[in-house]
């Protein structure tokens, strides 16, 4: 069997995740080039943070301002682009920049990659998608210009600001400084600029354009609805769990005035969504602060995002069936429509999947690594959910701890299902059995 027939019985999640395999192959090779770092790094280096920069997740085990030239760093900007927007939106751009047909199946891989339910309307979707990213990136790069090129001069400035601006649309956490952006703890242009560049990534661009389409809220669709109001009260929630349980750590805010501690609160409360920058040092938050951001982590951004974890709206799934299990109601019903119930399997899957692989990374990771365990469940957590915190294990991990890491970032890219689909042998069963209840709980 030749390499074109493989190619054609791969089904759609495969042939997606050949492809992104394939990206990170080629960012490894390009990271590996004597032009692209200040010192010799190792293949399994480089390995690790092109996938870190395709999957959009941030973990580093060499410092990317230091250890990677202006060819590295722009390397990693172009993976972290090409996987935070996704593969296939840039091939409908190419697609038709040269004047080809996109056809069925390039249709049901777009609508795959953009994690959408139908193949209807996905290319204008893709289309919208690059065009909106890519204004979004410059009008960041343009206001944090005017803040870094005072500071920081002209080649600077603009560098750090473009570096910056892809890096926090996408959710990515790289940085070109070693400590990310704790310089700027207390800059509220900074902490606003970012946050706000990460959140419009990480809300998901069908709630983008739902928004801007339908305008008011009663027209939104149920996943815009569940979005907007999930978002908004997880994160006013994170920020006063932040503030609470830091606001007497001397090392981390409990030196700083009211309003640096607010600000850093909201920055430190926000990122865990798997934006990945940080203002304070993880690895002096309190036990229960780092437990939390676990949590947030886990949990992730939106669907058809540039963010991982599970998602939001599939965590908000559970929590309803939950509510509704336990006030024997006939159907899950939010907003004044009922949730299906593969909406609500799906979800279980995903979490039941996402949990299993992370549980497996850390049963590895505890083996192989010389590290507390909370650092362990934190560093595997931070990559499934491609958040990029670390409390320091990143750059100290084992060869066996760095293919691990590696795995988990892939799986929270691509997203567990995905990947259970792409290894699933499928069968169609014809047959119905009679039901039978088991006993639970």
């Amino acid at each position: 069997m030749n390499e074109k027939n493989i190619i054609k019985r791969l089904d759609p999640p495969q042939f997606l995740l050949l492809i992104f395999l394939t990206f990170i192959f080629i960012g490894t090779l390009l990271l590996k080039l004597p032009l692209a770092t200040t010192d010799h790094i190792t293949v399994l280096n480089a390995f690790f943070t092109a996938t870190s920069a395709m999957t959009v997740t941030g973990l580093i085990v060499v410092d990317t301002g230091t250890a990677f030239t202006l060819f590295g760093q722009i390397i990693i900007l172009l993976l972290i682009q090409l996987g935070g927007l996704g593969i296939m939106t840039f091939a409908v751009f190419i697609f038709l920049m040269a004047g080809r047909k996109i056809g069925f199946k390039e249709h049901v891989l777009i609508t795959q990659s953009l994690n959408q339910n139908s193949i209807g309307g996905v290319i204008i979707l893709a289309k919208k998608l690059l065009a909106f990213s890519l204004i979004v990136e410059t009008i960041v790069f343009t206001l944090l210009s005017i803040r870094w090129v005072p500071i920081l001069g002209w080649k600077g400035g603009l560098f750090a600001s473009l570096f910056h601006s892809i890096s926090a649309f996408n959710n990515a956490g790289f940085s070109t400084w070693s400590d990310s952006l704790s310089r700027f703890i207390g800059d509220p242009i900074i902490n606003i600029i970012i946050t706000f560049s990460f959140i419009l990534g990480g809300i998901g661009f069908t709630v983008i354009f739902d928004i801007w389409k339908k305008k008011t809220f009663g027209k939104f669709s149920l996943h815009t609805k569940l979005m907007v109001i999930g978002t908004i009260i997880i994160n006013i929630i994170s920020i006063i769990f932040v503030l609470s349980l830091e606001f007497d750590n001397p090392k981390t805010i409990g030196n700083l005035s009211l309003g640096d501690k607010i600000q850093a609160s909201y920055f430190q409360a926000l990122t865990p969504r798997t934006a990945g920058f940080n203002t304070l040092e993880i690895a002096s938050l309190n036990d229960p602060t780092l437990f939390f951001i676990i949590l947030l982590m886990f949990i992730g951004a939106g669907s058809a995002s540039t963010g991982g974890g599970i998602k939001l709206t599939t965590f908000l799934a559970l929590m309803l069936s939950v509510s509704s299990f336990i006030k024997k109601e006939s159907e899950i019903s939010i907003f004044q429509r009922a949730i299906t119930d593969s909406t609500v399997v799906r979800s279980l899957a995903i979490t039941v999947i996402g949990v299993t692989f992370v549980f497996i990374g850390i049963f590895i990771l505890d083996i192989t690594e010389d590290a507390s365990f909370i650092m362990i469940v934190f560093e595997a957590v931070s990559a499934f959910g491609t958040v990029g915190l670390s409390m320091g294990l990143t750059g100290d991990l084992t060869s066996v701890g760095k293919v691990i890491i590696i795995t988990i970032m892939v799986i929270g890219k691509v997203g567990p299902l995905t990947l259970a689909f792409s290894i699933a042998n499928h069968k169609k069963v014809n047959v119905r059995y009679a039901r039978e209840e088991i006993l639970t709980g």
